[in-house]
């Protein structure tokens, strides 16, 4: 489970300010709908350790340079921020442990900023190298089951029988990231529709027709996913390549932080019907969320592909660290670092278009923010719940949208599948791909080496122009995945949360190629999984490597735990769970005019809100 130690040396946060003192924008997820959790006590590394060489590459959620000239004047001491303190760790000496130092009004804000910069280091790479002091204890689990997966059990019904009612309530959800990300709260709005529930989607202006199309009312948000994705790509993670890139990242944050707030009370833009928003859902990269809900005093619920509450089960997909007695503060070292790079951001929204009151940094804990319930959207059969996640912590299922049955392949394409053995396909969503013809050429290589015939999508990355055509290889523009896998005997790709799971159930060994973010960590819960090999970071693709993957997913028994799998993900209805949960945990309408509690920032950072202590 020990994270590999990163390449480069760690930047200081003078150095990471440098540039005209803005922060670099935290980038919207760039995939197909994807993040990721980790079970230490299951077979393979943490997706702390996804990237030997230094390459684990920071979610498209994070933020970049770090902006804050109050605590640039306190800090010393190499690249470091740290934690938050949601946490609390059983200890025999309080002053061994960073949590409760945090917390203790009587240390200085000077003292904890150092205290953090000990903790946490922001490596060249992007990624944080949580340093865990020697006497931090881990918190005992009782983990039952040896692997974690024999004993998951799907409780609710499939038919939604269970589902609470609750009167119709207009509904917003705020999306940042790529058609990926957006995709399965399609399939989730559609679904509270269809229980009487107004829904809006608001996010990027590009995924308008897919929305609309869909049968949901569409609204604007700032940013440009394409943009944010090739920016998390090239610096693999929170630093800009240079000072030049640095307003171009704050320009598309701020368009989406400040794109939040009409998204909840304007008319309709297109037909000026009115729109007041009665209850939130969001995804963390829509960062100024539970900012909104606390202006407007509706309540809010976080859903996500990858784990955002702190668990000692496994440590942020973001993060790596070493033991597991820093899986917990390893969340707290990320939210911190997100809200240091975007605080200023988030003021000036609160006090401009909010017209509330600023929230500071380190100046005394007020609130919870776990009293926000949470929804994470994968299978418990690939990751199951922690155990030491509360009740208002709900693991639903993966948010399939059935795209399959609407869809009429190209009559090439079907002719293409007839001819011959099923193919392996090969694609990395919106990810822009550094070199397409070399990856191409690697690939087309790998596939005729391993007697294999392939399919090839291009993507954002443009990859399949061959010098000539090949009888073996088919170049795909565009195609739901859902049905598209079916068709394919094995698959290659980023490793996003919804590819990830098309891919799993179509019953497909599964090869994952981590650009950055949380895709590591799916690719080391696949390989836990037995359904796929160890992933291959894209810095670290190679001809022999993909070769050896797809010999890997040949084996029978890897197709056999594949097929194992796909059938016990059949029990589960990600939509419906997902429904549930949001109404399960929908305020009574007594309550609803009760003030959220504390502050938004607070609510903001999630469950681990505590630990920065802001007031």
């Amino acid at each position: 489970m020990a994270a590999a130690e990163p390449t480069g040396a760690g930047k200081g946060l003078e150095e990471i300010r440098q540039g005209g003192g803005d922060g670099a924008a935290p980038t919207a997820d760039a995939h197909n709908g994807d993040r990721p959790t980790d079970h230490h006590h299951a077979p393979g590394p943490s997706t702390s350790s996804a990237s030997d060489n230094g390459n684990l590459h920071r979610s498209s959620t994070m933020p970049g340079v770090i902006k804050d000239t109050e605590i640039t004047a306190e800090t010393t001491g190499p690249s470091n921020l740290e934690r938050s303190k949601t946490e609390r760790r059983k200890q025999n000496n309080p002053a061994d442990d960073p949590a409760k130092q945090l917390l203790d009004d009587k240390i200085s804000i000077r003292k904890k900023l150092k205290m953090l910069n000990r903790i946490a280091t922001v490596k060249d790479d992007g990624t944080v190298v949580v340093n865990v002091p020697s006497t931090l204890e881990a918190t005992p689990i009782d983990v039952g089951a040896v692997d974690g997966y024999e004993d998951v059990v799907v409780e609710e019904s499939l038919d939604g029988s269970d589902i609470p009612y609750k009167p119709p309530i207009q509904i917003v959800i705020l999306i940042v990231g790529t058609r990926g990300d957006v995709q399965p709260f399609v399939a989730i709005g559609k679904r509270l529709q269809d229980y009487g529930h107004r829904v809006r989607l608001a996010t990027h202006a590009n995924y308008k027709e897919f929305i609309l199309t869909a049968g949901l009312e569409f609204f604007p948000l700032g940013g440009d996913p394409k943009v944010l994705a090739e920016y998390m790509v090239k610096n693999k993670g929170f630093l800009p390549s240079g000072p030049s890139e640095i307003p171009i990242q704050r320009k598309q944050m701020k368009e989406i932080i400040f794109s939040l707030y009409p998204a909840c009370k304007d008319p309709d833009p297109d037909t000026g019907i009115p729109f007041k928003v009665d209850a939130i859902i969001a995804n963390p990269p829509a960062y100024g969320h539970t900012h909104v809900a606390e202006a407007l005093k509706v309540p809010i619920h976080i859903f996500f592909t990858m784990p955002w509450t702190p668990t000692s089960e496994f440590p942020h997909p973001l993060s790596r660290v070493k033991t597991s007695a820093g899986y917990r503060l390893s969340y707290q070292i990320v939210d911190s670092m997100i809200w240091l790079g975007i605080r200023d951001m988030i003021n000036e929204f609160r006090k401009k278009k909010l017209k509330l009151r600023p929230v500071t940094y380190l100046s005394g804990a007020q609130g919870s923010g776990s009293d926000i319930p949470h929804g994470y959207i994968w299978s418990p059969h690939l990751v199951p719940k922690p155990k030491d996640w509360g009740p208002k912590i709900d693991v639903v299922g993966f948010c399939f949208l059935d795209l399959a049955s609407d869809y009429v392949p190209p009559e090439e394409l079907v002719k293409w599948l007839e001819a011959g053995d099923k193919p392996i396909y090969v694609g990395f969503g919106s990810l822009p791909v550094q070199d397409p013809a070399k990856m191409t050429e690697t690939i087309v290589k790998a596939l005729e080496m391993t007697g294999q015939r392939g399919i090839i999508n291009k993507g954002w990355g443009g990859l399949g122009t061959l010098a000539e055509p090949k009888d073996s290889i088919y170049v795909l523009d565009n195609c739901p995945h859902d049905w598209l896998f079916l068709q394919c005997k094995a698959v290659v790709h980023h490793g996003g949360a919804g590819t990830t799971a098309a891919g799993l159930k179509a019953a497909c060994p599964t090869t994952i190629v981590p650009f950055f973010g949380d895709q590591p960590f799916w690719g080391e819960r696949v390989h836990a999984r037995g359904v796929g090999p160890s992933p291959i970071p894209v810095d670290q693709f190679s001809l022999q490597k993909l070769v050896d993957a797809i010999n890997f997913m040949l084996d029978p028994e890897v197709k056999e735990k594949a097929v194992e799998l796909a059938k016990a993900m059949e029990s589960e209805d990600g939509v419906t769970g997902a429904v549930r949960a949001f109404l399960k945990h929908l305020p009574c309408k007594t309550d609803e005019n009760s003030p959220p509690p504390t502050h938004g920032f607070l609510e903001f950072l999630g469950p681990v809100s505590k630990c920065l202590g802001c007031s």
